[in-house]
């Protein structure tokens, strides 16, 4: 078997697999299989204008839902923005994330815009329930148009209050400093002189135009909506899966969450001490819902009952994401290979901890990788090495044996057993390397701590393309050196300028990746000159000549 050329094939083939993951995502973006998704006639859901058992109608002025006055709320991490009527977040602004690279805006992740709505509600539904219709809502009152966390203020909580029937509502925003999750709770006290049946929901809602802008070939992003439950851990469902069937799945404990997701970010509903809440979903024109619906409750007279759910609405910061809720930190997609990814992604934060510099871990990590692949690494050139020995021998018995394939088939593994050489040895070490390699380049491309993330010079944001493609260029002369310090057994001069122009190839494909990724590649490729050096020095002192044998 000749090493070289499987090298190429397997080089080429990673190179194939990251081209069609970009373009599968950006024709397709992630299909999915979801056999616990079933369709269920359920009444109860909230009837923003239903006209039918999970039929959504989409509100008169698709562009603008706020009708009532608007409020703002202000922490050190979040600004929202709430609509008094029916109390829906209708925009959200990231305080410590900038819109654009260098911009004093803020990110906006909620708006309701023309065209590109993308907003969180909730609301009671049921007998006596207030949110029966995109019109039939309530008008909070609210004691201040303004609420700001004050310095050394650990909490704010902002009430908005309506009365209906005897019944009061008391709709609660609560924010913690420095925290995306925000807790919604409502609180009804019953004087209506009966029973009172209610129940509470909260869903998301998103133009999937939205996810159409976002697309790019070269982003590795997801949008659309995910959830999960006590026996999914975590599922996609996306905009067209939307389309097809409605989602229709009891929480038996009440442990899950559902969630709209895109790259960085993520807003999602989390259902607090409600077993048999149901996760729904619903589509109308390119309008999309996914929620929960949490169980209803009877209330007697001169009683009071609460409801809570969980809004998270920011970036997708694992840690903070896993302490909200169980699994809620899956929702940054390291594809397949996530339990390889999610292992290096925390080395990289642990790293970064010390440096205070996310370009200069990504140095140090691939330094560490590639030291823990060093034995790998000298494996496959010892045995590129000995391959090139052999050569003579080979060539002179195809000379000998002439056409008889099986012969010299057989006549080569005898030569291999002979001289204790293992054919395989050359790729097989690549093949192992590959699935940490890819596993490393979901990391990096899925981190919003890259995002806007300067390293130095002309870099100043790991997350987007090297502006002036010196960092590509810099990759693609350092894989040329590699080629020529590299033992080769190919004598085909269709193969040789394959193998030329492969470092042209890649140069090619890596000027339109996030930087971050190629500085690992570069970086990479130079650890891997520095230990060819020390491999060969190794294997000449041995009588293993690494250069071109002669026949």
């Amino acid at each position: 078997m000749d090493s070289q050329r499987n090298i190429l094939l397997i080089a080429l083939a990673l190179v194939s697999f990251l081209l069609y993951t970009k373009w599968q995502e950006h024709k397709n973006p992630a299909p999915q299989t979801h056999a616990v998704a079933q369709t269920q006639s359920n009444s109860s859901l909230p009837a923003t204008s239903v006209t039918g058992p999970n039929t959504l109608v989409p509100p008169a002025a698709q562009t603008a839902a706020n009708t009532g006055k608007t409020i703002q709320i202000k922490t050190d991490v979040l600004t929202l923005t709430i609509d008094t009527h029916g109390g829906d977040v209708i925009n959200a602004k990231l305080n410590k994330y900038d819109a654009t690279l260098k911009s004093k805006a803020p990110f906006v992740l909620l708006e309701d815009q023309p065209g590109k709505q993308y907003i969180a509600q909730s609301g009671l539904v049921g007998p006596q329930g207030i949110d029966l219709s995109t019109t039939d809502r309530p008008d909070y009152k609210v004691s201040a148009n303004d609420f700001t966390l004050a310095n050394g203020q650990g909490e704010l909580r902002v009430p908005m209050t309506f009365t209906k029937d005897g019944i009061t509502y008391t709709k609660t925003f609560i924010l913690k400093r420095g925290s995306y999750a925000v807790n919604v709770e409502y609180d009804v006290k019953n004087d209506s002189g009966k029973n009172a049946q209610v129940q509470m929901y909260a869903h998301l809602r998103q133009n999937e135009n939205n996810a159409e802008a976002s697309s790019s070939f070269t982003e590795h992003s997801y949008h659309g909506a995910a959830y999960s439950t006590e026996k999914t851990r975590y599922e996609k469902y996306s905009f067209k899966d939307m389309n097809e069937k409605n989602l229709s799945i009891k929480l038996t404990n009440g442990q899950g969450w559902v969630a709209m997701i895109q790259r960085y970010f993520a807003t999602a509903w989390i259902p607090r001490n409600a077993p048999d809440a149901t996760i729904y979903s619903r589509t109308v024109g390119k309008l999309a819902d996914i929620g929960v619906l949490l169980p209803q409750q009877t209330i007697q007279n001169g009683q009071q009952a609460k409801f809570d759910a969980t809004l998270w609405v920011g970036p997708q910061l694992q840690n903070q994401m896993a302490a909200v809720a169980p699994n809620l930190d899956l929702v940054v997609d390291y594809g397949w290979l996530w339990f390889i990814a999610k292992p290096l992604h925390s080395l990289l934060s642990w790293i970064h901890g010390f440096v205070g510099n996310w370009g200069i871990a990504i140095i140090i990590l691939t330094f560490l990788v590639r030291g823990a692949m060093y034995p790998l690494t000298k494996a496959q050139y010892t045995s590129m090495a000995k391959m090139r020995m052999l050569q003579p021998k080979i060539q002179a018995m195809k000379e000998r044996i002439g056409d008889d394939r099986q012969r010299m088939s057989q006549e080569m593994m005898e030569l291999y057993k002979k001289e204790k050489v293992n054919p395989l040895g050359g790729c097989f070490p690549i093949i192992l390397q590959m699935p940490i390699f890819l596993a490393l380049y979901w990391a990096l491309m899925g981190s919003v701590e890259l995002r806007h993330a300067p390293f130095f010079g002309w870099i100043h944001d790991l997350s987007a393309a090297d502006p002036y493609y010196i960092l590509p260029v810099l990759m693609g002369i350092s894989m040329f050196f590699i080629q020529k310090m590299s033992p080769t057994t190919v004598t085909d001069p269709m193969q040789q300028k394959i193998m030329m122009f492969m470092p042209v190839g890649f140069t090619v494909f890596f000027i339109f990746f996030p930087s971050g990724l190629v500085l690992y590649w570069l970086v990479s490729n130079i650890v891997t000159l520095i230990q060819q050096t020390l491999i060969y020095r190794q294997l000449e002192k041995k009588g293993l000549h690494t250069k071109k044998a002669k026949s």
